[in-house]
């Protein structure tokens, strides 16, 4: 054992039973990426003005409470299925009618807005932190309905997660994305 794993499981005797880790198959590069772009996303979101959540976006014929509404949706939706999964049942589209969705839910109060990426964020975190390891490996469809293992999901979240903050328009700029995580336009 390293010196960082002896840490590790001194922090892990220290933190108790009931403290939550990710299991040992859990893609851990990406479920970094993942938890990094939602904290640059809330980031963003908080430097918005309650008023500034409904203006443009810096893509074309969106508002920003869209986008607040597809990164919401999305955690949602990769909890869905990471749930189902968890339970022993198939997992479920990602989505029923993700455009109307998002459409009715843009037209949510600023504070609704807010309370609805934060809720999704940190339930997205749980469901992921109690997915058992071959959870991982089991297939769900995407927004496509195109099959991938569980696993895609934590690196189609961190892409959206970082493009749609850079999308919100209000001071991220390019550089300030992982380049892998840049939108290919703009």
């Amino acid at each position: 054992m390293s010196r960082l794993d002896d840490a590790r499981e001194a922090l892990r005797a220290r933190q108790g039973q009931g403290a939550r880790y990710d299991a040992p198959e859990a893609p851990a590069a990406e479920l970094a990426q993942a938890r990094l772009g939602t904290a640059f996303f809330a980031r963003k979101l908080n430097e918005l003005p309650d008023g500034g959540l409904y203006g443009p976006s810096l893509l074309p014929g969106l508002a920003r409470a869209h986008l607040i509404c597809e990164v919401a949706y999305q955690a949602r939706a990769i909890c869905r299925q990471a749930e189902a999964i968890t339970g022993g049942d198939p997992a479920p589209a990602m989505y029923d009618d993700r455009h109307a969705a998002i459409e009715l839910g843009a037209t949510l109060p600023p504070r609704a807005l807010r309370h609805l990426f934060d809720h999704a964020a940190v339930h997205l975190n749980v469901v992921w932190r109690d997915l058992p390891g071959p959870g991982w490996d089991a297939v769900a469809p995407d927004d496509t309905g195109v099959l991938r293992p569980l696993r895609a999901t934590a690196g189609e979240r961190a892409r959206l997660l970082w493009q749609r903050a850079y999308h919100l328009g209000n001071g991220a700029r390019l550089r300030d994305l992982p380049a892998d995580f840049r939108p290919d336009t703009d």
